[in-house]
């Protein structure tokens, strides 16, 4: 009895590997004669049972599986085809492998570029996160699309999504160094980024390019937790984004993005006290940076320290000659002061001689902020710029000046 059980299993055992070895087959012509209906329906009929199919067949299933995929479902393919991959790896075999590693690279560049086009054509960042997080997905490997994934969901605004994409970039050490390849154009002295270390040789080779150099780029690993702190802030867990700058300073108390990623918290949450304190850390360790005495200018003369303002301006200034902004609002610092010196003299409108001396300090006061005025406009014109020189020419009676300047600024504001 025992023996004709066991021959029946094994009977019916063979049955089931002959089915499989049909049904592939089926599947195999299907596939080129562009019947993928057919194929999909024989193929379900497989995939019921996948761990069943017989460890010689393997390969050719999963080929086919890929295949059959390729054509309507995007990840199913890529799973069959690294599947592929593994098995005739371990089998030390690779019949198919060949033909499946450009069919699934295809896959990862359409799917690629349709994220790059709904990220920068049609700034539909929802769908861009999803291709984004899809094509890290098909190529596991290459964490930047995780890292694109995560930031394409923040601008869509799914920020629980975003902040499960950073947290995965932290937890597999994602910084985000790469090596960049230059070297200086001959026909316009100008150095360029030329992408690979290939084509940067070539075009150096052939004597367009001269002076190759290569160097890493920087890490996003600050850029992530300030991310973090971004997402959390939007998902109204404040609390959270501090520790977790926090956290990430306690290993590296001396970095400066990370110094400067808290302090920009800090200004969303509009807490500027805690601001200024970390910039003048950030100052401490980067002496000669002028943004860094810019930031705690605005800081000072939102505070209303006009003095400390100035100071900071002029410090930016002369770390940076041409830094315009500095200029500009210098300038506004110093006339900061006019409103007062306004509200007395319209309570000195019958006081005539203290209405004179308030005019005149006025006055003063417009000449000192002039040549910072002027230099700003100088730097980098703008439509304040103008309007602030014009009102300050008029005001102190340079009618060349402002004769000058008038025309110009009625073509800025659509006037001429």
């Amino acid at each position: 009895m025992k023996k004709q059980i066991l021959a029946i299993s094994l009977g019916l055992m063979t049955i089931g590997v002959f089915a499989q070895k049909d049904e592939l087959k089926t599947i195999e012509k299907a596939i080129k004669k562009e019947d993928y209906k057919l194929a999909k329906q024989t193929l379900a009929t497989l995939e019921a049972a996948e761990a069943n199919v017989e460890e010689k067949y393997e390969a050719w299933y999963y080929f086919l599986k890929g295949s059959v995929y390729s054509k309507s479902d995007v990840k199913k393919a890529a799973e069959a085809y690294n599947k592929l991959f593994e098995v005739e790896k371990a089998s030390g075999k690779a019949k198919y492998t060949s033909e499946a590693e450009p069919v699934l690279n295809q896959l990862i560049q359409t799917v690629s570029k349709r994220a790059i086009d709904f990220y920068n054509n049609d700034k539909d960042y929802k769908n861009a996160a999803e291709n984004f997080y899809l094509t890290y997905q098909l190529s596991p490997n290459d964490t930047s699309f995780l890292y694109n994934a995560a930031v394409s969901a923040s601008l869509a605004k799914e920020y629980d999504k975003s902040l499960e994409y950073y947290k995965n970039l932290q937890d597999l050490g994602y910084t985000g160094i790469t090596t960049e390849y230059f070297a200086v154009n001959k026909e316009t002295g100008e150095e360029e980024n030329l992408g690979t270390k290939e084509n940067r040789d070539a075009v150096v080779k052939f004597g367009q390019y001269s002076n190759p150099t290569e160097q890493n780029s920087e890490s996003k690993q600050a850029d992530i937790v300030k991310n973090i702190g971004f997402v959390l802030i939007a998902l109204d867990r404040t609390d959270e984004a501090i520790v977790a700058i926090q956290e990430a300073r306690k290993s590296n108390p001396k970095d400066l993005n990370l110094i400067l990623n808290e302090a920009q918290l800090y200004i969303k949450l509009e807490k500027m006290d805690k601001f200024g304190k970390l910039m003048e850390e950030a100052i401490a360790l980067d002496p000669n940076n002028p943004i860094l005495y810019f930031n705690l200018g605005v800081v000072n003369q939102n505070e209303n320290k006009i003095d400390d303002a100035i100071k900071y301006y002029k410090k930016a200034i002369e770390l940076k000659s041409d830094y315009g902004d500095a200029y500009m609002n210098l300038a506004i610092a110093i006339l900061s002061e006019e409103q007062q010196i306004v509200d007395e003299m319209n309570k000195s409108l019958s006081n005539f001689k203290k209405y004179d001396e308030l005019e005149k300090k006025q006055k003063e006061l417009y000449k000192k902020a002039l040549p910072y005025l002027e230099k700003a406009d100088e730097i980098k014109r703008s439509e304040d710029t103008v309007k602030s020189l014009l009102n300050i020419y008029d005001n102190l009676l340079m009618t060349e000046k402002a004769d000058a300047l008038r025309p110009v600024y009625k073509k800025m504001i659509g006037q001429d």
